[in-house]
């Protein structure tokens, strides 16, 4: 497994996916996956376009997946670690904000994710990270910010009544902040140096963060839990695990957890 798989996985899914552009609550639900959110056919034809790929590759698999929970190919081997579309609520709303992620890593653990990959699907945009190899956008080394001021800062709120005011102070620093609910873009946008914080108070899944979690770290950045407690030990599968917090540098998180508390 290469790279250059997930990329062009990643094409496919652009070539059928891409122009689609849904009307506000034009689809219905088809049920719900094994992540515990509701399927929509967007979410199950990303789905079906990357499993078909990865079982073209005729390697062993184990994939875990958003919709399709454990799948094993040819016996299981290799982690890959799927959310079809992330953002599933932004494109079933008609908000163009949604991408695809796929990571893979060699244990059952978050450090030893060692590809990550997401794609941009309205786009094209490309993200992804090669463990000790850097991370890119479209071709171009990609690195986190450098300073330590909150220019932006992105956030995640499953329940915004209780998430919202554990994070308020930390918001209140921000020159500016966003909730754009793709927890896969707003991370890679951090990888990219666009964002200088994201948070999410509430416990996230191994495939909302995996391929997040080493484009932060291959741009230069900290990736922890909201209490500054590393994750790389973390287990890979479909339960939630940790409250999230990432930075472009060592300053900044320092500075997010004192405001955090």
């Amino acid at each position: 497994m290469k790279i250059e798989n997930l990329r062009h996985i990643g094409r496919q899914l652009f070539s059928e996916i891409g122009k689609t552009r849904l009307k506000p609550f034009a689809s219905e639900a088809l049920g719900k996956g094994a992540g515990g959110d509701k399927t929509f056919p967007i979410d199950k034809k990303a789905e079906d376009i990357i499993i078909g790929s990865l079982e073209a590759l005729g390697e062993p698999l184990s994939i875990v997946s958003e919709e399709a929970g454990l799948k094993e190919i040819k016996g299981g081997g290799r982690k890959v670690i799927i959310d079809p579309i992330d953002g599933s609520k932004n494109a079933i709303t008609g908000i163009p904000f949604y991408c695809t992620s796929i990571a893979v890593a060699d244990s059952d653990n978050i450090d030893s994710i060692s590809l990550g990959y997401v794609m941009n699907l309205l786009t094209g945009d490309e993200f992804w990270a090669e463990k000790g190899k850097g991370a890119f956008f479209n071709s171009e080394r990609i690195y986190t910010q450098k300073d330590d001021t909150f220019y932006l800062i992105a956030y995640e709120a499953q329940s915004p009544k209780n998430d919202i005011p554990k994070i308020m102070k930390l918001l209140g620093e921000a020159w500016r902040t966003r909730c754009w609910g793709a927890m896969a873009l707003d991370i890679s946008y951090l990888a990219y140096g666009a964002v200088s914080v994201f948070v999410t108070p509430s416990p996230s899944r191994s495939f909302d963060f995996a391929s997040g979690y080493l484009l932060v770290k291959e741009a230069g950045g900290v990736f922890t839990d909201i209490n500054g407690n590393s994750i790389g030990d973390s287990e890979i599968g479909l339960n939630r695990s940790a409250p999230l917090l990432a930075s472009g540098n060592l300053q900044l998180h320092e500075k997010a957890l004192k405001l955090l508390g």
